[in-house]
């Protein structure tokens, strides 16, 4: 659970159950990119903007629009300091509840280091086998994803009312290239009809306690 805690906009998702966290990667034939990533809080905006209203919700200070526009500004001035990383953009849709931070990368390896760096700043230990590669001579993407017990037990540790939040939250990986995908690892991606996307879709829950797995290896044609 890597990059999706570049929008995990705490204030927010403290706050509702319903919401989805969207990675979306697109990569070119020599391993260069973009990549978007989105916090989409759509589906609960009327209660959002109740709470926002207010001062607190079970505890929590609640955030102002400026603190959250603050939050991604932040956010993306670290994403400029990384090499490889270039086009860092982020916007914050108050109507719809919708925020994104967008970024175009050198190569595919760059994702770990901002990956890294975020674990690093919260003060977590990331696990090496969880990352992102490109194999450009074999035309090969993969996502290797190895499942973190430390998250079930930080989560075991949350109150009941917390732990809620997550009941129907959903975390979507979708990556993109310029050739037609030939075969992939994981029975659990979607290809697209154009057969140069592929969707994976899981309950955050599952990923949390290890029982889903996102690992996928993607070959592709040259």
């Amino acid at each position: 659970m890597k990059m999706r805690l570049i929008l995990c906009t705490p204030f927010l998702l403290l706050f509702v159950s319903c919401f989805q966290l969207i990675e979306d990667v697109t990569v070119k034939q020599d391993g260069s990119g973009t990549a978007v990533f989105t916090a989409n809080l759509s589906q609960s905006r009327s209660k959002l903007a109740s709470i926002m209203l207010l001062d607190s919700v079970n505890g929590y200070k609640v955030p102002s629009k400026t603190d959250i526009q603050n939050h991604l500004a932040e956010i993306a001035t670290e994403l400029k300091k990384i090499p490889g990383i270039s086009n860092v953009s982020h916007s914050a849709d108050f109507d719809k509840f919708i925020a994104t931070i967008r970024f175009s990368f050198n190569k595919v390896e760059d994702l770990n280091t901002i990956a890294n760096k975020l674990f690093t700043e919260m003060k977590i230990t990331p696990s090496n086998q969880s990352s992102y590669a490109y194999n450009k001579g074999g035309r090969t993407f993969s996502r290797t994803y190895v499942y973190e017990p430390k998250a079930k037990a930080e989560f075991e540790k949350l109150k009941d009312a917390d732990k809620e939040v997550f009941n129907s939250a959903t975390y979507t990986s979708i990556y993109r290239f310029d050739q037609p995908v030939l075969s992939q690892s994981n029975a659990s991606a979607k290809l697209a009809a154009s057969k140069k996307a592929v969707m994976m879709q899981s309950p955050i829950l599952d990923l949390i306690t290890g029982k889903r797995n996102m690992t996928n290896q993607i070959k592709l044609a040259n």
